[in-house]
């Protein structure tokens, strides 16, 4: 635990010392998440979180992420689409069961890679155990958008393991958004998240299987 700690702070005081500035860190309020804005926040008070509403969050991600923004007075940046979820029912129909996808795309990663064209630096939260489509995860590497701009992005936890996560929460009294005590494993938009499918895959739980990704952290 002392090591992944001391990583995870090399990490983020090397990227914070090189830059390049204007930095940013993004937040699911997953577990992994609130420990890099933990990390960060000590830093950087008020470095920009930046939390994407979908229209289709669970409740009580909501209402924990309100309740530690409150706690840590946390510089909350909230990211909304183009257009709400009724319209995009009104004029799609129900994507996520239709056309996942597209709804990702539309809920997720559009306004998200808008928002990063202000940033340079992007941290994240993200871990090789998560899934089979993160084992290669470099904790820095070069990310460019669909405009062709580059950012460098920061991922402290790479190496982290979920025994890790939890011994931190615990260590330093994080409390953890309720959900995980219900079963869940990976924990993003309600109607495309279960229990886990497969106990031995964190993320197959997510869109019924059918894929691990929202596109997000998917290289343009």
């Amino acid at each position: 635990m002392d090591h992944a700690i001391a990583e995870a702070h090399r990490w983020i005081d090397e990227a914070l010392a090189a830059g390049p500035a204007p930095e940013c860190v993004t937040s699911s309020f997953q577990s992994e998440c609130v420990i890099l804005v933990h990390f960060l926040a000590a830093r950087r008070p008020h470095i920009p979180v930046l939390f994407l509403d979908t229209g289709y969050h669970f409740p009580e991600t909501l209402a924990y992420r309100d309740q530690l923004t409150a706690q840590w007075n946390l510089n909350l940046v909230t990211l909304t689409p183009q257009i709400t979820v009724a319209q995009q029912e009104s004029q799609f129909g129900i994507l996520y069961q239709t056309a996942p996808d597209r709804c990702c795309g539309m809920r997720k990663v559009e306004p998200l890679f808008a928002a990063l064209e202000g940033y340079n630096t992007w941290f994240t939260g993200l871990r090789r155990e998560q899934s089979k489509s993160r084992a290669n995860l470099e904790p820095a590497a070069d990310f460019k958008l669909p405009s062709g701009k580059l950012l460098r992005k920061i991922s402290p936890l790479a190496e982290w393991t979920t025994r890790d996560v939890w011994q931190y929460m615990k260590q330093h009294d994080i409390p953890k958004l309720p959900l995980y005590d219900e079963g869940y494993t990976s924990i993003g938009c309600r109607p495309c998240t279960s229990l886990p499918l497969d106990a031995d895959d964190p993320r197959s739980g997510r869109w019924s299987g059918k894929k691990l990704e929202c596109g997000i952290h998917i290289q343009g």
